[in-house]
């Protein structure tokens, strides 16, 4: 590993209350004018903003501070383990991909960044992992998401070890070592802020899950304080965070679920209010307009995997559940997409990456025409 970064990146300026990322203002900027527009466009964006932290925000961030407070409370070293897994290196990898969001694959790839894992596990990671659109998945359609992560996970550890048996890189790592994301340091009063907008919306969320009639009753105001509020919070510590996706794991618990819980957010709003404007506004029946190209969705969702990143997989859950999208293109995306886990991968070792991504596109085609032939109403929205 090399030394910490403690230096904020050069995009990283001093703005009015504190630093601020310049190229996100403009975006921060057009979701406050969207959601005090008057009239039916703010309304619609409020409600939009609240679904998206009751339905998506909430859960993130249960399921980063439960996962990161158990490796602080544990102490294991990840990469160690896996190194002395021999033929479960790959199943443990493919795990770790599975595992909702994208911090599991990018240890997986920092591992083999260090030469602690083989070109296989880094396969099955990348395979195995839906991004962040994961908990987007889980959180508003859980039966899907039981197929689609299991799935993935088995289809990422027979690429795993298909691509080591056929040797189709040597299986020695990149040896340029790996350099530790920015470390925030001493937990900062936005993140305890943050959190306690996030644990009475979690409660609500939870509410709203399952239909109770207790998140009905909840009266408007209180609804909008806390979502409206979090969400808000969640906008100024993306904005001013000197970080582009990874947290360091020296940080504490409640930093790093901040930190990463919102820069999901960000996407998941952008994704529901592209979508749901293009429908209100424009009149747009995707659903009508795919019907026409329906032999090839699954291909276009699998081609959309290739892109760097998890906002285009959370635009691509967003259309299948608002029925726009089959669960054909759905889980050839899951399959093909590497999320946020490609961008180490590219800076790291290019060729490593390219690779993997042309690999794994291989079962996605497979599996996602698969269904499209064979059992094409399944899961259906």
């Amino acid at each position: 590993m090399t030394q910490l970064d403690t230096h904020a990146p050069a995009s990283f300026q001093p703005g009015f209350l504190g630093p601020f990322r310049a190229r996100r203002l403009p975006y921060a900027l057009l979701l406050l004018v969207l959601a005090l527009a008057p009239g039916e466009l703010g309304g619609l964006t409020r409600e939009l903003m609240l679904d998206a932290y009751f339905q998506v925000s909430v859960f993130v961030a249960a399921t980063l501070l439960l996962f990161y407070g158990a490796e602080r409370l544990f102490r294991f070293d990840i990469g160690s383990v896996l190194n002395g897994a021999k033929w479960a290196q790959v199943p443990i990898a493919a795990a770790l991909g599975a595992t909702p969001g994208c911090g599991g694959a990018v240890v997986v790839v920092a591992a083999y960044a260090s030469g602690n894992v083989g070109f296989g596990a880094v396969v099955a990671t990348l395979t195995a992992t839906m991004g962040d659109a994961a908990f987007l998945l889980i959180a508003t359609r859980p039966e899907a998401a039981a197929v689609v992560l299991p799935l993935s996970f088995a289809v990422g550890i027979a690429s795993g070890w298909i691509v080591d048996a056929l040797r189709i890189l040597p299986p020695t790592a990149y040896g340029g070592g790996c350099a530790m994301p920015t470390r925030i340091g001493a937990l900062r009063g936005r993140d305890l802020a943050f959190l306690a907008a996030v644990v009475p919306g979690f409660v609500l969320g939870v509410l709203q899950l399952i239909q109770s009639p207790l998140y009905d009753n909840t009266p408007t105001e209180v609804l909008s304080v806390i979502g409206l509020g979090g969400t808000a919070i969640g906008l100024w510590i993306w904005l001013t965070s000197p970080l582009e996706a990874m947290t360091n794991a020296q940080d504490a618990p409640v930093t790093r679920m901040a930190e990463e819980t919102n820069f999901i957010s960000v996407w998941v709003i952008g994704a529901y209010l592209l979508y749901d404007y293009m429908v209100t506004f424009a009149g747009l029946d995707l659903q009508s307009a795919f019907q026409t190209v329906a032999p090839l969705l699954p291909l276009i969702g699998i081609l959309i995997g290739f892109v760097p990143g998890c906002g285009p997989q959370v635009l691509v859950t967003t259309l299948y559940l608002n029925g726009a999208l089959p669960f054909s293109a759905l889980i050839g995306n899951a399959i093909s997409n590497d999320g946020d886990a490609l961008f180490p991968a590219i800076a790291l070792s290019p060729r490593t990456a390219m690779l993997a991504t042309v690999v794994s596109a291989v079962p996605a085609v497979i599996v996602a025409y698969g269904f499209y032939f064979l059992a094409p109403g399944f899961m259906t929205p």
